[in-house]
């Protein structure tokens, strides 16, 4: 198998990007061991200074000895916690490296796949469909205008059908003439002069004052006799 990933470049690969994690994983082994080792340290730096307390005026040679003690292991310590510090570093460092190559392998993915969507692509191409789909869309307007206002049939004219409402018309009117005899009563009304009238109304009020002066002159001999 493994032949087969390096005849494909595959092995190659596959070791660069599993060295960062193999490097994390070696500094974090050596960090958790000086961490332990520090830790230790300060316990036996902290024993010796308890001895030098507790000989300091009954042994004043032991209590010496104590503190020389505690001297050399707090230089021990100064080293590894600055062995602790130097590896903490390095693995940071190795982590945000780590991740600062998978961003950019990230962005020339997308920035290859971004070259092969416009490939094609050019703004006389992109012009020449805009301009397309603005024609057809133009037609499509037209076509719907046509449709909607131009009429489906033969065309009428308003005269004729004017003209043939007033033969109907006339012809309802001789209709009832030949029924009946005489000029519709509604016709006669109409046909009237409106000046007519007046004297019938004239007539009306005369003989209302004929009959109140009848009527007075006989109250009047009424009263003489």
């Amino acid at each position: 198998m493994s032949g087969i990933w390096s005849y494909f470049g595959g092995g190659a690969a596959q070791k660069r990007k599993e060295a960062p994690r193999e490097a994390i994983l070696g500094l974090r082994t050596q960090l958790d061991m000086l961490q332990k080792r520090e830790r230790h340290l300060e316990n036996q730096a902290a024993d010796q200074l308890a001895i030098a307390k507790k000989n300091a005026t009954a042994n004043p040679t032991a209590a010496k000895t104590a503190l020389k003690r505690k001297k050399q292991i707090e230089h021990s310590l100064d080293q590894t916690s600055a062995q602790v510090s130097t590896l903490e570093q390095q693995i940071y460092s190795i982590e945000a490296a780590n991740i600062n190559r998978e961003t950019l392998q990230a962005m020339q993915k997308a920035g290859k796949a971004m070259e092969q969507i416009h490939s094609g692509l050019t703004m006389d191409k992109v012009d020449k469909t805009m301009e397309k789909l603005r024609e057809h869309h133009e037609l499509g307007e037209e076509i719907a205008q046509q449709m909607t206002t131009m009429p489906i049939g033969p065309q009428v004219d308003d005269e004729d059908l004017e003209a043939e409402l007033e033969d109907l018309q006339q012809e309802e009117i001789d209709s009832k003439m030949t029924n009946t005899g005489t000029i519709p009563v509604s016709d006669e009304v109409n046909s009237l002069p409106a000046a007519a009238n007046n004297p019938i109304k004239d007539k009306q009020a005369s003989r209302e004052e004929e009959d109140e002066e009848a009527e007075l002159a006989k109250l009047q001999a009424e009263m003489a006799a």
